[in-house]
């Protein structure tokens, strides 16, 4: 095989491949990294999400904890719970299930 062919052979290969990695979203992320010269603007934003997530998530994770003592209380302290009816109290009515 001569040079040349190999050379046009090479570049025939590499044009798809560098598209591939150029249009990948590693590469736009790098490009939005090296573009963003400008200090401080974006980060001030960034920070102020992160803030409002941190609240947010603080907030679910209250509300879960509220939920399991909730439940917790209820399966331990069942001896506390009143007890079900007996018989017939939570039957339908035989007359098409009115009461």
């Amino acid at each position: 095989m001569t040079f040349a062919f190999m050379v046009v052979l090479g570049l025939i290969v590499l044009i798809p491949v560098l598209a591939i990695v150029i249009d990948s979203p590693l590469s736009e992320a790098l490009a939005r990294r090296i573009g963003n010269t400008e200090p401080g603007t974006n980060q001030s934003a960034r920070i102020d999400a992160l803030e409002q997530e941190i609240q947010y998530l603080t907030q679910a994770v209250e509300g879960i904890r509220e939920e399991t003592a909730f439940v917790r209380a209820l399966v331990e302290g069942d001896e506390a719970l009143p007890a079900l009816p007996t018989g017939d109290a939570g039957r339908p009515a035989e007359n098409g299930g009115e009461r």
